[in-house]
């Protein structure tokens, strides 16, 4: 497999400002593998691994000091092997010992010359703890699920589809050929999802009964996870919302609400099980704005937001979707079909652009426009459509009320690349390309925007 965040890595070890990297990011997601590679591809034999789950003794030795050179030193008896300036310092699985989570403030002060690489699942869980936080002695890289482009890249027989998208440099139609095989691609990456392991079982022997079997076991560990770490009060509060998620998003109207997971429920019940999901990473949520303006994010209402899933393929599986329903399609399905290509494309928008993705409604008459983003201090609108039906009326009464300030709008659907006066239509399987695309055509807009 191949993922293109490991060039951030790269980046960071040739950073004369480099701090301790922590990677953040769902379980399973494959924070290990990704330092493992990278490890053995930029460092050859000059690193040390260590897992705090799977070793005790390391635990131990963090909680009696915290002195880097005290640490380096026994590691190395421990280990044989020297770890000097210039060496990779792996600690995996660190959410297990709060003492090495902390200790990263010191290898930064102390030991600028070694390179400190770190993970952990539920770590957002432990990083909400004060006392373990390094404030400003760290940088933080996030670990998403692998991108539809990756998808592609990861199998031989699409790796030529992978190719197209990255030599795509102008706004045009895209060839038939390529068109609807790029279609039935995507239909499989909405089933199959981008979790390394069943992205990897596909590839190996093309078996969707075992990728969703691989699924369901990472689901049950994610529910392992909170029975585990979650308090007794917590947990039956957790796992209700994360098995009510198909419901919530299968609705018309997406935004949270408290009152479908119990009748008559509130934040002050379910708002902390609610956060443990977003700490752990497993969900991830859109804000509506109650105004408009730049920033953006300075209207963000921090009451109403809409909830999505890690993983596209996880939310197919935990929505018990056949996947046949997918891959053929079905008017019944039609509601959660949307659900599916909203969560896809915000996992594409969270890997290309720094902002958080907002959004806007209006309920009387209803209106929704699923997201924004701010780029270069402009505001982009976007519409997520799941076929080639596009008709909608959002878009068009979202431009009416921010007439003057919208030089581009933007579609996602399954027709083909075109631009029409400010509307850029992008098909769904280059949703990896949006940032490109909406810079080229913001720059065909430039003297209009002028």
């Amino acid at each position: 497999m191949q993922r293109l965040v490991t060039k951030k890595l790269y980046e960071w070890k040739d950073s004369a400002f480099r701090k301790p990297l922590i990677l953040r990011g769902v379980r399973q997601v494959g924070k290990t593998w990704l330092m493992m590679d990278f490890a053995q591809k930029a460092f050859l034999d000059k690193f040390l691994y260590l897992n705090f789950d799977s070793d005790e003794r390391l635990g131990e030795l963090f909680s009696q000091t915290k002195d880097p050179d005290e640490i380096l030193k026994t590691l190395s008896f421990i280990f044989g092997k020297n770890i000097e300036d210039g060496s990779l310092l792996i600690l995996d699985e660190i959410q297990a010992c709060p003492d090495a989570i902390h200790s990263l403030k010191y290898f930064q002060e102390k030991r600028p010359g070694l390179y400190v690489l770190s993970a952990g699942s539920l770590l957002g869980l432990s990083l909400a703890k004060p006392r373990s936080y390094p404030v400003g002695k760290v940088e933080f890289l996030d670990i998403e699920p692998m991108t539809f482009k990756e998808f592609l890249m990861a199998d031989n027989e699409t790796v030529g589809l992978a190719n197209f998208l990255d030599e795509c440099g102008e706004i045009k139609q895209i060839p038939d050929i390529i068109f609807d095989s790029m279609v039935e691609a995507l239909k499989k990456y909405e089933i199959i999802g981008g979790m390394p392991e069943p992205v990897s079982a596909w590839c190996l022997n093309t078996n969707i009964s075992e990728v969703r079997k691989i699924q369901q076991d990472i689901l049950t560990t994610y529910i392992e996870d909170v029975r585990s770490h979650a308090t007794s009060v917590d947990a039956p509060k957790i796992l209700r919302i994360w098995q009510t998620l198909p419901q919530i998003l299968s609705r018309e109207q997406k935004r949270f609400q408290y009152s479908i997971i119990e009748p008559r429920s509130n934040a002050r019940k379910y708002g902390d099980a609610l956060q443990w999901l977003i700490d752990s990473r497993l969900v991830r949520v859109v804000h509506r704005i109650n105004g408009f303006g730049v920033p953006i994010s300075a209207y963000e209402d921090p009451a109403a937001f809409k909830v999505y899933v890690v993983d596209v393929g996880l939310l197919s599986r935990l929505s018990k979707i056949e996947p046949d329903i997918i891959l053929k399609g079905s008017d019944i399905f039609r509601e959660l079909k949307g659900a599916l290509t909203e969560n896809m494309v915000l996992q594409s928008l969270c890997t290309q652009f720094e902002s958080s993705p907002l959004y806007w409604s209006m309920i009387n008459p209803s209106y929704e426009v699923d997201f924004l983003l701010e780029t270069g201090g402009i505001i982009v609108p976007i519409e997520v459509k799941s076929s080639t039906n596009v008709k909608s009326r959002s878009l068009a009464k979202f431009k009416s009320l921010h007439t003057n300030d919208l030089p581009l709008r933007v579609r996602f659907s399954l027709n083909n690349l075109s631009m029409d006066g400010d509307l850029l239509n992008i098909p769904l399987f280059m949703m990896d390309e949006a940032s490109r695309l909406i810079d080229i055509a913001l720059k065909s807009l430039k003297p209009a925007i002028s």
